[in-house]
């Protein structure tokens, strides 16, 4: 694998530079003085944003985009390998690195890198740790797979040693990170056009604690199954959160919700109480995500005060549990939960949330995942009291599994649930306009774009 001088500005060419992911890296690219080319299908606020840092973006991407002078060129794993951009490097001798691959790269250049991994709630994790951070002055580097208003976008170029970004499991990408400071909030089936089943996920994030050095930490939720697989044997510093304080070195007691949901709890440290946390976004969930956070700023140091201040700031990232506004008497919240776990998790918090009848509108993601959590999926949405299903979100996928979103109602309504089906946003859109009444609580929820029949909705 190439390996790139970080002290050596060069030409660099993003290939997908318009993604969240991508351009992040591009801008702390921009930041060390580097000259940076990319290309996308689209112009987007993103690519505006670069091209006013001083980036050369095209739209459409051509052998001719690939400047014969390129050190190096990055690209998603979405990047096929007929790639023009791609050919064309090859065809010259430009070396290639994935994101991934790149992203290893410059954690290498942070002496405190810390990545985030987990099935869910990494860009919540993320965003909590980073407040905690930005209100200790640790001027850190952000890479964060949300909208954090903190930093008003994904992405924040720090000055100092220290870097946080997430870490995705996906086509084990975060295998190739080089992290100090390593997170693992949950690990369960997802992503299985990729994985083999659950034994195999487990044993990649099972590699991804062995990347963390002897003189590094990880920080595990003690409520994963056979915790021992992923922790026994590791040089490092291991701290476990989690809901047992018998096996948990960070946990929480006194747990209590306030009228939107909004947990507060006593912090338990080796089994005494420290302090006194209130949190300011919803769910029994977001308990555990702050407890992994809590825990990696103590392991940098960072003071109980600072901790208290920047979780008390945090109000959350864009669509997780996000507020949109009210139709009439009808309160309409936002989320991006698409597996049933975090279906679940969002759902559980929902009934903290003051309603009469909870409405969801779920837009599954991908034809694989719905296939492969059928049953699963139908389990947690039974929870509300009304599913309306819109059509699978394909994102990289084409239907060849002979699913769809009827599917997920027929298994609903076999549990007794009561689910609907609409082809359409808009028919969506007048059912739920003739059916939601008022004090109900509607959900708009996947990782689509299902956010759209909310915001239509409102006349945004």
């Amino acid at each position: 694998m190439y390996n790139l001088d970080f002290n050596v500005p060069a030409k660099l060419h993003f290939t997908g530079i318009g993604g969240i992911s991508m351009s992040a890296l591009a801008e702390i690219m921009i930041s060390r003085g580097f000259t940076i080319v990319g290309s996308d299908s689209r112009e987007s606020e993103i690519t505006k944003h670069l091209e006013s840092l001083g980036a050369t973006i095209y739209y459409g991407q051509e052998a001719g985009n690939v400047s014969p002078d390129t050190e190096v060129l990055i690209y998603t794993a979405a990047v096929k390998e007929d790639n023009p951009e791609l050919v064309a490097a090859k065809s010259m001798n430009i070396p290639l690195l994935t994101r991934a691959e790149f992203l290893g790269q410059i954690m290498l250049n942070y002496p405190m890198a810390v990545g985030v991994a987990g099935t869910h709630g990494k860009t919540t994790t993320t965003s909590m740790l980073s407040q905690i951070m930005l209100q200790a002055n640790t001027d850190p580097t952000i890479l964060v797979g949300g909208i954090m208003p903190a930093i008003k976008g994904n992405t924040r170029v720090g000055h100092s040693d220290k870097l946080i970004t997430e870490a995705c499991e996906y086509t084990n990408s975060f295998l190739s990170f080089k992290p100090n400071l390593a997170i693992i909030l949950n690990v369960a089936a997802d992503h299985l056009d990729f994985f083999k089943d659950l034994d195999d996920i487990r044993h990649s994030f099972r590699k991804y604690a062995e990347l963390v050095p002897a003189d590094g930490a990880l920080v595990i939720n003690s409520d994963i199954d056979n915790l021992e697989y992923f922790t026994e044997g590791l040089p490092c510093t291991v701290i476990t959160v989690g809901s047992d304080p018998s096996k948990s070195m960070y946990s929480a007691t006194n747990i209590e919700y306030d009228e939107f949901a909004r947990a507060s709890y006593d912090l338990v440290v080796n089994n005494k109480v420290k302090t006194h946390i209130k949190l300011h976004v919803t769910g029994e969930h977001n308990i555990y995500n702050s407890l992994a956070a809590i825990a990696a700023a103590h392991f940098m140091n960072i003071s109980d005060e600072d901790i208290i201040s920047g979780l008390t700031q945090y109000g959350g990232t864009d669509r997780r549990f996000q507020y949109k506004g009210k139709i009439g008497d009808v309160t309409i919240i936002d989320d991006y939960a698409h597996h049933p776990d975090e279906i679940t998790a969002t759902l559980k918090t929902a009934k903290h949330y003051p309603h009469k009848k909870m409405w969801v509108v779920f837009q599954p993601h991908t034809y694989s995942r719905t296939k492969a959590l059928l049953p699963e999926f139908a389990k947690a949405l039974k929870e509300a009291d009304a599913v309306v299903l819109a059509d699978i979100y394909a994102a990289r996928e084409k239907n060849t599994l002979g699913i769809s979103s009827k599917d997920v109602m027929n298994e609903i309504k076999k549990l007794g649930g009561t689910a609907y089906y609409f082809p359409s946003f808009s028919e969506i859109e007048n059912f739920l306009l003739e059916n939601c009444d008022g004090n109900d609580l509607l959900i708009t929820m996947g990782a689509g774009d299902v956010v759209k029949i909310g915001d239509h909705l409102l006349g945004n």
